[in-house]
This record gives C-alpha cells, sequence and structure tokens, in this order.
C-alpha cells in the first residue's frame, strides 16, 4: 500500500471504504497507531472502513446515537462508548440505515447492537461487541464528540481509524 493511498484518507475516499488493510498499515505505520485488542464482530456489510472519528459516549441510551446518525457522516466513522454494556442494544436496524443513507463509513459500537440480519445487508461497516434484542433507553444521556477510551486506546474526534477483518486501528 502506498504512502499517498494511506494519508489520503476521506478526501481519497469520502465513503471510507477503500481497500486498506489494518495489518500492512501497521507494518507501515507503527507505534503511529494504536490497536485495540477487544475482538470487536463484524456485522454491517462492509468488513473494511475507515474515516475520521466521532464519538458518543452514552451507555444504555441510544438518543444521541440516532440524532448524530441523522446527520450528515460524510465518510466519518461512529465510535459509540457504551462502556461494553450488553444490557441493552445501543443500535438497530433503523438507525444502521440511516447512518448508511448520511454517508456514515462505519460505527464502532462498544456495546451491543441489534437488527443484525438487516445490519448485513447495509453498504455500512459495523462492530459491535455483541446483540440483544432489548431496546435502550431515549433520554439523550451521554455527550457528542468528546475523547473516548475503549481497551486503553484513545479515539479523538478527526483522528483516523481504520478497521477490517483483522481488527481496528486509531491514529495517536
Amino acid at each position: 500500500m502506498s504512502e499517498q493511498a494511506i494519508n489520503a484518507g476521506p478526501a481519497a475516499d469520502a465513503a471510507g471504504t477503500a481497500e486498506i488493510l489494518t495489518a500492512d498499515l501497521y507494518d507501515e505505520r507503527g507505534e503511529q497507531l494504536q490497536s485495540v485488542s477487544v475482538q470487536f464482530q463484524s456485522v454491517g456489510g462492509r468488513t473494511r472502513f475507515h474515516g475520521p472519528v466521532r464519538t458518543i459516549h452514552s451507555v444504555e441510551d441510544n438518543a444521541l446515537v440516532k440524532a448524530v446518525t441523522a446527520e450528515p457522516g460524510d465518510g466519518a466513522v461512529l465510535v459509540i462508548d457504551g462502556e461494553g454494556s450488553l444490557r441493552t442494544a445501543l443500535m438497530g436496524g433503523n438507525i444502521a440505515q440511516a447512518a448508511a443513507d448520511n454517508g456514515w463509513a462505519g460505527v464502532i459500537v462498544h456495546g451491543a447492537i441489534r437488527d443484525r440480519s438487516e445490519m448485513a445487508r447495509l453498504p455500512l461497516g459495523i462492530k459491535a461487541l455483541g446483540s440483544n434484542p432489548k431496546k435502550s433507553a431515549k433520554e439523550g444521556a451521554g455527550e457528542v464528540d468528546a475523547v473516548v477510551t475503549i481497551d486503553g486506546v484513545v479515539f479523538r474526534p478527526g483522528a483516523m481509524v481504520f478497521c477490517d477483518e483483522d481488527g481496528i486501528l486509531v491514529e495517536r
């Protein structure tokens, strides 16, 4: 993979779907990248995606997720820190469809999702810890575009994140 392709980011591929392999990227950039060791499941229709980070920190409440995915994504990857809770789903098929329709490259959910079969058919990268059919609260609790930490890895809004079958890398 060329350095130009790695550094081109969202300008080269606003949909965040170019073939960037995390193993090759790590070989080229090494410690410039952080690697998430948590084993997220790929549940979306795209297994390879990348883009600038947007974040939500919200536990068991998806009102902010619904609001943010209704906005233009411009090829970004939404990182939702649900603190690993699997008690309720932070995203379902309707919200995932909105994210796909609004140009998000992907979503990383540090928590549960639901409607897996719907998500698998969408042109959207989705990684999650697991699934639970139970709906979440809709009170709007949480914070948008805050720095979040998952597995000791820091996700800053605007940093590039890269996802594929091997895992998740994010710029330091």
